[in-house]
């Protein structure tokens, strides 16, 4: 700390808060910094600090701001008191979280012991080219990924009706892609990037979280894997290739956008540090 104390800029890096959060802290009294700079800039000593960080542990159990001021304003608790008040919500915090837990633990068992097509089932709804090693095979190469965690999760409580409604739409989103690539859409186009996001969407929504990073992983199987090229030719002649393209269009356009947003969102933080020091 300087000699005038810390700027509200360097609390705000220091506690992983926003010179917003500290500016409105101190206008409800909250938190009001102990002193001020000859220029009317905000300074902050130690003392300070550990009112802050009472704060956010308040805050962090859930407590209401208005709350958290009559519990660090009342003269009567010491801060010995303190320490045992939040040594005893946090006992109980960690008690109900484990609970939480154990119960996840069994609606995931519940989802292993869900209903399971059978191999009959399985020809009727994936049609007579489906190849019970094909799973066998991708368990191999994924069994130890997140993505296969989260999809075998999901699948173990699917019904056969489930299956059917997936597959139903696959087929429906297929016959888009045909349409778009027989009409001659360009790969990079509105078009084709719009229904290469909906082929994300429905491996989000229906198995794992299918990032822009795995997203394009499968688009390179449908390129190099002759089982996935031919899956596609049969749909349309050169879907395969446009389709990787697509995705791998959209991928790029949407993560641009993203960096676009995160830029803009540090220069508007850069710009509250500065306009708080």
């Amino acid at each position: 700390m300087t000699s005038e104390g810390y700027s509200v800029g360097a609390v705000a890096k220091i506690a992983k808060v926003t010179v917003r959060t500290l500016h409105h802290y101190d206008e409800i009294g909250l938190l009001s910094p102990a002193g001020r700079t000859r220029s009317g800039y905000r300074r902050y000593v130690d003392a300070d600090l550990d009112r802050l960080q009472q704060v956010l542990f308040y805050r962090e159990l859930g407590f209401p701001l208005d709350e958290i001021a009559a519990i660090l304003d009342d003269d009567s608790v010491s801060p010995t008191e303190h320490l045992r008040r939040q040594h005893r919500l946090l006992t109980d915090r960690i008690g109900h979280l484990q609970e939480l837990a154990s119960a996840v633990e069994h609606a995931m068992e519940a989802r292993r012991m869900g209903i399971q097509l059978t191999p009959e089932e399985k020809f009727e709804v994936f049609g007579e080219g489906y190849q019970e090693d094909w799973e066998q095979e991708a368990e191999q190469r994924w069994g130890d990924t997140a993505a296969w965690a989260e999809s075998q999760r999901r699948t173990g409580g699917y019904s056969k009706a489930d299956w059917q409604r997936i597959q139903a739409e696959m087929t429906a989103l297929n016959e888009r892609l045909a349409g778009a690539v027989t009409a001659g859409e360009p790969a990079d186009g509105t078009v084709a990037t719009g229904l290469a996001e909906e082929h994300r969407q429905h491996i989000r929504q229906n198995f794992y979280d299918c990032t822009y990073t795995i997203h394009r992983g499968l688009a390179c199987l449908y390129v190099s894997d002759p089982r996935w090229t031919d899956t596609y030719e049969k749909i349309a002649p050169g879907l395969a290739q446009w389709l990787h393209d697509a995705i791998v269009a959209n991928a790029d356009r949407r993560e641009g956008k993203a960096e676009e947003k995160a830029a803009e969102k540090r220069a508007e933080e850069r710009a509250e540090e500065r306009e708080g020091q």
